[in-house]
């Protein structure tokens, strides 16, 4: 689906959008893909956790699409069609990945102590180390692994530059395409998840469609 000129999005698997492209037309991919945790992704619900995240826990522990990485077939494809990668969870797929010195931290400025303080990205430029702070809690979530749009536009500052065609095979809640959109790149997305991608797509939409009264 075209949401915009710039941003395509299809609800099919991410090895079947990959093999459409040939060798190196992406410029950058930034992807998330699962960790391998399973529902331990998010914390146990108690008499204290709000609906979503009832629904995010029942949501990993039923889907199970947390409950193993990208296997090395992925991970060749995604080098294939990519200039460059920037990969959350990279701690957890480094035996695919291999070495770099360029790593992204995300200091969520949320401290839970059953959940990670930080997450980790590989990235494959020559730059080194940095480290970004964005509060985790500053969303309305809709997805149990969601990331701001800040955290998106931070990288797209960093990493990407004006031309750049971005690719991303985990769009969980699209907040890259929302990024995206806003700093003028081309996006190509998939997801896998039809209640996922529907509500990405509506999301996305909603944001657009606010964005283009303000512009009249």
């Amino acid at each position: 689906m075209n949401v915009t000129d710039k941003i395509k999005i299809t609800n099919e698997d991410n090895m079947a959008l990959m093999a459409r492209y040939p060798d190196g037309y992406f410029d950058l991919a930034i992807v998330d893909p699962p960790y391998g945790l399973g529902f331990k992704t998010v914390s146990i619900p108690s008499d204290k956790n709000t609906n979503s995240q009832q629904k995010f826990y029942n949501d990993l522990k039923e889907k199970k699409w947390d409950n193993a990485i990208p296997n090395k077939k992925y991970f060749n494809e995604l080098k294939r069609v990519s200039k460059n990668q920037i990969v959350w969870g990279g701690n957890y797929m480094a035996q695919h990945l291999g070495n770099t010195k360029c790593i992204l931290i995300w200091d969520k400025m949320t401290y839970i102590p059953t959940m990670s303080q930080f997450e980790f990205a590989f990235c494959s430029f020559n730059k080194h180390p940095k480290m970004i702070k964005i509060n985790s809690n500053d969303i309305d979530r809709m997805h149990p692994t969601q990331k701001p749009v800040a955290l998106y536009k931070w990288i797209l500052e960093k990493y990407a530059k004006q031309g750049d065609k971005i690719l991303d095979t985990h769009l969980g809640s699209g907040s890259i395409a929302i990024a995206c959109h806003d700093y003028g790149f081309e996006l190509t997305a998939c997801e896998l998840d039809k209640e996922y991608y529907d509500n990405a797509i509506k999301r996305i939409k909603n944001h657009t469609a606010q964005l283009s009264i303000f512009e009249i």
